[in-house]
């Protein structure tokens, strides 16, 4: 363009006439690659956006056969759908190799060498077997006597499946011959008094139940491998009775997680069989844990028949707990989401001394929605902000409590206030009852609450500590599908509060179910707090 400025403002009148021609043919030519450059310009641009709609297909075709809605599809319509998502994937992955070929090809780069991926060494206490490997001769073919002179270790690691094995009690009997007595030592106590299982096989039962999430049958099947018959009613009546021998250790251990003074609180529906119907209908697992930054670890669940204020009220209400040990109400910092049912839960005429604290990333969510379903440049400016926020908080983790509130005051106190102002501004900018203005109104609502870990060093930003313990839940529905009663959810509710807190505090589920399990026959119910997750010891 340049240059054919500079041609343009030369006087060619005092030139003779070849060099007039030669101007005049540099200036067609320049013409002529302008107009060549012109065009393939337009058309990368249009391959481009060809790229762009291409890619985009295919990404909303893969959401369309893999998403949940699919699941909703009868056999046939499933059928047609799949061939139909099949010719309509090979189409568009046609048009995008044909213009992808169409490209002007780049120049090559030298390519790095593959790196070589670092296998992670096999556990140390892993047993070893070792299987020596060594030449059949040590003689040289020049008659002389080898010497060792190392060696060349390579590890493999196997598996033994599980192992069934059967505890032979024989109790001796002695008697005298001159007073006719009889001696014999009494028989030990067991969990299931007159049946088959030992503690062991109890605690493997349950924790293939709740921890690995397999439904009665697939265990009877896995035990039958090994040659053993397990029947589904004897596996459904070993954990009957595993979970009602857990209750005494459920109900304390409720005692000491409503002892803390940070509570996180939510709720996740789970199916349950409506009997005479053939259907199931929606229950719902209410869960709490302690403090996200407790020293001490805990979470408890309650299978609930639905989701009305009177459950938390009822749970967190006090009066529960054995004779001389009443829970009294809790009161403390609640952090939940914003659903209405905890207003009740929170209200003063409920009970006093309790104080409302909200999730961020609930707050955040909402803007992210907004990003999901189009271009927003306002829930893109609150993503951000709420990312440096976030960023921020990361780096209080290991702090105690107050060093944690010292160093939100002086880091983070002045983005959240930052953010308030923005987020007000906003607000009087977009358009009423619009998806933007929901989503700004979900975080102004609750200013005071979600802003009250500005407050108290002991309370989380997030709820999400307590929806990753609630995790398990989610996965075993997908297992067992649907809860039989509601006793056997509430069962379920016992042993994944245990267990879970047993994660939590860093203990095999198995071992300290086992454990647990073998002494609870023999242990004193004045000490029963000793088998809790945080207080357990192994044997």
């Amino acid at each position: 363009m340049e240059l054919a400025r500079e041609l343009d403002s030369v006087d060619l009148r005092g030139l003779p006439a070849h060099a007039q021609a030669l101007f005049a043919q540099m200036r067609r030519e320049l013409d002529r690659r302008q107009d060549l450059i012109t065009s393939q310009t337009r058309e990368i641009a249009w391959r481009d956006a060809k790229l762009e709609k291409i890619t985009f297909e295919l990404a909303r075709l893969k959401r369309w056969k893999f998403g949940a809605k699919s699941e909703a599809m009868t056999a046939q319509q499933r059928a047609l759908f799949e061939e139909t998502m099949a010719e309509d994937e090979a189409s568009l992955l046609a048009q995008l190799a044909a213009l992808k070929a169409a490209l002007p090809e780049s120049p090559n780069k030298p390519k790095a060498p593959p790196r070589k991926p670092r296998r992670q060494p096999l556990p140390e206490h892993l047993r070893r077997v070792e299987h020596r490997h060594e030449p059949e001769s040590t003689d040289c073919a020049c008659g002389a006597a080898m010497v060792r002179v190392g060696e060349d270790v390579s590890e493999r690691l196997d598996i033994i499946p599980a192992e069934f094995f059967v505890h032979r009690h024989i109790y001796g009997k002695w008697a005298c011959r001159c007073c006719q007595t009889l001696v014999q030592p009494s028989a030990v106590p067991e969990l299931i008094e007159g049946g088959i299982a030992a503690s062991g096989f109890v605690a493997h039962t349950l924790i293939s139940r709740f921890v690995d999430h397999l439904p009665y049958y697939r265990q009877e099947t896995i035990n039958a491998r090994s040659g053993v018959h397990t029947p589904r009613s004897t596996l459904s009546s070993i954990s009957g009775q595993g979970g009602a021998a857990l209750e005494p250790l459920y109900d304390a251990h409720k005692h000491f997680v409503l002892q803390a003074p940070v509570l996180h609180a939510d709720e996740t529906p789970v199916a349950m069989l409506d009997p005479g119907s053939g259907k199931t209908k929606r229950a719902y697992v209410w869960a709490y844990a302690r403090g996200e930054f407790d020293s001490q670890r805990g979470v408890i669940f309650e299978f609930c028949l639905g989701r009305g204020s009177q459950y938390p009220t009822l749970f967190l209400g006090g009066g529960s707990g054995p004779p001389g040990r009443e829970q009294p109400p809790w009161r403390g910092t609640l952090l939940t989401d914003q659903y209405s049912v905890y207003d009740s839960v929170l209200s003063e005429r409920t009970c006093s001394g309790r104080i409302a604290a909200a999730c961020a990333a609930h707050a955040r969510r909402k803007f992210e929605e907004l990003i999901k379903t189009g271009t927003s440049e306002v829930a893109q400016e609150a993503i951000r902000r709420f990312a440096l926020i976030y960023h921020a908080e990361g780096q209080f983790a290991d702090l105690d409590h107050q060093q944690r509130l010292q160093a939100r005051t002086e880091m983070t106190k002045p983005m959240w206030e930052n953010l308030h102002q923005w987020l007000r501004l906003e607000r009087r900018r977009v358009a009423e009852g619009g998806a933007t203005a929901k989503a700004i109104d979900y975080s102004l609502n609750c200013w005071t609450a979600l802003t009250r870990h500005l407050q108290d060093g002991a309370v989380g930003l997030d709820n999400n500590f307590l929806e990753r313990q609630i995790k398990p839940w989610q996965m075993g529905r997908r297992a067992w599908l649907f809860a039989g009663s509601e006793l056997a959810g509430q069962r379920a509710a016992v042993v994944m509060s245990l267990v879970q807190s047993a994660r939590m505090n860093g203990h095999d589920p198995w071992h300290y179910l086992r454990d647990v399990l073998a002494r609870l026959p023999t242990h004193l119910n004045s000490r029963i707090e000793e088998l809790l997750p945080h207080r357990w010891q192994p044997n």
